[in-house]
């Protein structure tokens, strides 16, 4: 059995159309052996784009990256409807009625906002233990209930005949697909994704791209892979500064009194905070009344 490599940090990967999220994730664990990895935020397997990748200590970071902000870009043509909402699906409904510019923009601010989404049943969303696509795909009947999310921005990019593109920036758990479906029934006509791309997950996008097929061909391994450091996910995290002797303590779990610490701080409230030692950011803490918890130190 290969030894694994003690790889630490982020690695985006444009995903390729008509590949699944693990299995981007079982390419990399065949080329580069990582002690530890993970994927955030699925991508449909017709989906590309923006998917970003975890290694050893900073797959406890996901949830970080699972709430930043996602930006899309989709298509959308009219006229034609089907069970999962994009290609892959079965046709289930038409429409003669091909929406004109000026309607298409007269709907976009009503979606624009916290709104209600109720997600395709073709969805990664778990029903009783297992995802709805998996039940929908077995035939059976799977009513998920609407739920919050926020968009930020929508946009059209451009607009044909017959069918148009979009560029949509969302809260995490929105789904495009169903956007998409809701956008054409607002419209009085039905539509299908044709096309999803992710462009960006905050705070990755698609500049920080590491080409898939570079790690397959062995022009980056293990060994000269250039990962994104952890501390770019929670950087925009409030802080709180600390002393070495500080940082080591938190580090072998010990509390410490907010009142006692070394270094001067200006007020803090509760919740998480980048832990520093000489501005550099080594973890996460959590303060609670006059108490600074470690949440998870990386560097000491």
């Amino acid at each position: 059995m290969n030894p694994k490599n003690d790889l630490n940090g982020f690695l985006v990967i444009d995903k390729p159309y008509d590949m699944g999220s693990t299995q981007v994730v079982s390419v990399l664990k065949h080329f580069l052996q990582p002690t530890k990895i993970g994927h955030a935020g699925t991508l449909d397997p017709l989906a590309t784009g923006v998917l970003p990748i975890a290694f050893g200590k900073a797959t406890r970071l996901i949830p970080y990256v699972m709430e930043g902000k996602k930006t899309y870009q989709f298509s959308i043509k009219w006229g034609i409807e089907t069970d999962s909402d994009d290609l892959a699906g079965k046709e289930i409904a038409t429409s003669d009625k091909i929406p004109s510019e000026s309607d298409i923009c007269a709907i976009l601010p009503k979606f624009i906002g916290k709104i209600m989404q109720k997600p395709n049943a073709f969805s990664a969303i778990k029903v009783d233990g297992k995802r709805a696509y998996d039940l929908a795909r077995e035939g059976k009947d799977v009513q998920l209930k609407a739920r919050p999310i926020t968009i930020y921005n929508l946009n059209a990019l451009e607009i044909q005949s017959n069918n148009a593109t979009f560029e949509v920036v969302c809260s995490k758990g929105t789904y495009v697909r169903s956007l998409a479906h809701d956008m054409a029934h607002a419209l009085g006509t039905v539509g299908v994704v044709t096309m999803l791309r992710r462009m960006a997950c905050l705070p990755f996008d698609l500049t920080q791209n590491t080409s898939l097929d570079d790690i397959k061909s062995k022009k980056i391994t293990a060994e000269n892979l250039t990962l994104i450091p952890m501390e770019n996910v929670v950087q925009n995290l409030p802080k709180i500064s600390f002393s070495a002797q500080e940082i080591k303590r938190l580090s072998q779990g010990q509390r410490l009194s907010l009142r006692k610490l070394e270094k001067n701080q200006t007020p803090i409230s509760g919740g998480i905070y980048c832990a520093e030692v000489e501005n550099k950011i080594c973890g996460l803490v959590k303060k609670t009344g006059v108490t600074i918890s470690p949440e998870f130190i990386w560097i000491f």
